[in-house]
């Protein structure tokens, strides 16, 4: 179910409004829409507090590695011995 959203803007902010979505083609609504989608879109999901906790999770474990070249030569003789 759509929802109406009321927003009041001064006459300058509107006519900017009006002529970026002229300028995409687009109607305001479509275009404020849009805007309002890729400004959801680039706001991280989760807070810093979570990200610390799973980056500091993550630097307790310790995971296998090796040198890139090593690392490649190993996964190249795993599809070699595999068979088909």
């Amino acid at each position: 179910m759509s929802h109406r959203l009321q927003i009041l803007l001064e006459p300058d902010e509107i006519a900017a409004v009006r002529a970026a979505a002229r300028r995409r083609r687009l109607t305001v609504s479509e275009y404020v829409r849009q805007t309002l989608r890729e400004a959801r879109l680039g706001e991280p999901s989760t807070g810093t507090a979570q990200k610390l906790l799973v980056i500091r999770e993550a630097a307790a474990h310790a995971y296998p590695t090796a040198d890139p070249e090593a690392m490649e030569a190993e996964i190249a003789r795993g599809y070699l011995e595999e068979s088909p």
